[in-house]
């Protein structure tokens, strides 16, 4: 079933939401509707800012006023505890790394989406609100894949929300992630400098490529350790980019070890056998400025046992340079 808003909105945007892209902010106002239907709106133009069209990436200023058109939506039911296993509640609720009254820092374990939609019935963020009843808004600064485990960022207000999503913008988030990649990395390959684009093939979907019409996307690469038939490296981004890490690998011959989309099918069904069932991706430090206490804090999660029992199962004498 789908359900209609009425008439058309017409909302001023305040100092709170100031600085926001136009995408997100009407996916606050939209919160059943499809990413798909969002950015639809948007390219024909039934969006308006100031009664002028605007493009995704458009961002807000105090005063504007956002023009938002009457869509259906699905009839989604609203999450309740009782729709989320109590075993998964408590997963996250003991893997809180950090947390005070303007933000928290969660260890999100691998094979849990950020969010639902999309044909996944609830995510992490319905279960932190769920877990934080009293905090009136909760929001995803940044998002990681959902094979992907380690340091997610949530905001507990709009204030603090625009600050850290400031400091993505600006590059002043450190990002570093573990990976396991097939094979031997490169000698002396550190950095990967090449542009991404995000297609989408007649047969339907979509993946990341590398083009050179695609957006600027930086990666650091450093090999941690040799593994049996592959290599543990550090991951620092410069960029953040959908697919950044897999697909920069992708691009030097070393696929992400458990990749569905990008690395080797046959590949990762010799490593299912030996404990790697998921992505071998994990965001481990994440470091911002506590946009409250100006405070540079730096957050570490610590390895999930799969991916931990990994590296030992795979692990060879002795380290590398």
């Amino acid at each position: 079933m789908t359900a209609q808003s009425p008439k058309v909105q017409f909302v001023t945007v305040t100092e709170e939401d100031e600085g926001q892209r136009v995408d997100n902010f009407l996916m606050r106002f939209l919160r059943k509707a499809p990413k798909t239907l969002v950015y639809r709106i948007i390219r024909k133009g039934e969006v308006r800012v100031n009664k002028g069209r605007v493009k995704a990436q458009t961002r807000l200023v105090s005063g504007d006023v956002v023009r938002i058109p009457p869509v259906s939506v699905p009839e989604a039911k609203t999450v309740v505890e009782s729709d989320i296993p109590r075993s998964q509640m408590q997963r996250i609720e003991d893997n809180i790394l950090f947390e005070d009254k303007d933000l928290m820092v969660v260890n999100k374990p691998s094979g849990v989406a950020v969010h639902g939609g999309s044909g996944v019935n609830w995510g992490l963020i319905e279960v932190v609100r769920l877990l934080r009843p009293l905090a009136k808004r909760l929001e995803l600064v940044h998002r990681i894949d959902r094979d992907t485990s380690g340091c997610l960022l949530i905001a507990k207000k709009a204030s603090v929300l625009k600050d850290l999503q400031q400091q993505i913008r600006d590059n002043k988030l450190d990002k570093r992630y573990l990976a396991i990649v097939e094979g031997r990395w490169p000698k002396r390959k550190h950095k990967v400098d090449l542009p991404l684009r995000k297609d989408r093939p007649k047969e339907g979907g979509w993946h990341v490529v590398v083009a050179a019409d695609g957006k600027p996307s930086v990666s650091f690469f450093t090999v941690e350790r040799h593994l049996r038939e592959c290599d543990l490296v550090s991951v620092k981004l410069e960029t953040g980019r959908t697919h950044q890490i897999r697909v920069h690998a992708l691009s030097q011959g070393c696929a992400l070890i458990g990749d569905d989309k990008y690395g080797d099918r046959d590949v990762n069904k010799r490593f299912r056998p030996l404990g790697l069932k998921r992505l071998g991706l994990h965001a481990q430090f994440l470091g911002f400025t506590h946009p409250v206490t100006k405070q540079w804090m730096c957050i570490e999660a610590p390895l999930w046992p799969d991916f931990k029992k990994i590296i030992e199962t795979l692990a060879l004498p002795g380290n590398v340079e």
